[in-house]
């Protein structure tokens, strides 16, 4: 153990095999498009993406140093999530695909995150909710041996509290994802009409969710320029749909 990290067991991350499986277009299609929202608005000075090298969920992050870290080959830094080879308040940006629900210890990844994010950094973690028509395969799929059904899912509002126990703060998230784990192609197109009315019926019902939180240290303040706070107050994720401002002149 080092940094309050268990060791990792070798085995790949359910951020690899994600990718993997019959639904895994479907569902990163999906989250790409939150991650672009979520980090574009966030600058710094570094960025890392733990997890799931294959695909860039950093990519429209203007950070000039951003970087993949994890033990699956394409990696930019070879490295077990539960023991960061950063300095501690390191990172201003930390993008986690579905790195919490391949350990059996995923509130330890989440403290090592916390240490190595400055004050006011932010986090953006997707996961398989556990209300949902994906959870409810799970539990009658009785051979567990491919994701993402041999993941332990993590429900929203326990992820929550463990950022808040952590010192974080969500300020930004979305479901989506409604249609039924089809894993045939053509019958999760036929279900497509799910993802706009899930969203208006069922909001809370998606197979996925995204979200974002901001690292809070109580007693600093940090002056944030004023454009910072337009853009950020213009393009942030809101709980499940984008959130509409009406002009200070109105």
């Amino acid at each position: 153990m080092q940094n309050g990290a268990l060791k990792y067991n070798g085995g790949r991350s359910i951020a690899f095999r994600v990718a993997l499986y019959p639904q895994g277009a479907y569902v990163l299609d999906w989250e790409l498009d939150q991650f672009d929202s979520a980090v574009d608005d966030v600058f710094g000075f570094r960025a890392v993406q733990v997890g799931l090298p294959e695909v860039d969920f950093l990519r429209q992050n203007r950070i000039s140093y951003r970087f993949s870290l994890a033990l699956e080959q394409g990696a930019a830094l070879a490295a077990d999530p539960l023991q960061l080879p950063l300095a501690s308040q390191s990172v201003d940006l930390v993008a986690l695909p579905h790195v919490l629900e391949g350990h059996h210890n995923p509130h330890h990844v989440l403290r090592e995150v916390e240490r190595v994010l400055m004050p006011e950094g932010q986090i953006v973690i997707s996961g398989f909710n556990t209300t949902s028509l994906w959870r409810l395969r799970q539990a009658f799929t009785f051979h567990r041996n491919g994701a993402p059904w041999d993941a332990k899912f993590i429900g929203l509002l326990r992820l929550r509290e463990w950022l808040r126990v952590l010192g974080f703060e969500l300020n930004g998230g979305k479901f989506g994802c409604y249609a039924p784990p089809f894993s045939d192609k053509t019958w999760l197109q036929r279900f497509a009409f799910m993802e706009k009315a899930g969203s208006r019926w069922w909001p809370l019902t998606g197979g996925v969710y995204v979200v974002r939180a901001v690292k809070r240290v109580h007693g600093m303040r940090i002056v944030t320029p004023a454009w910072r706070q337009e853009r950020a107050r213009r393009r942030q994720l809101a709980p499940v749909s984008q959130r509409s401002h009406k002009s200070h002149h109105e």
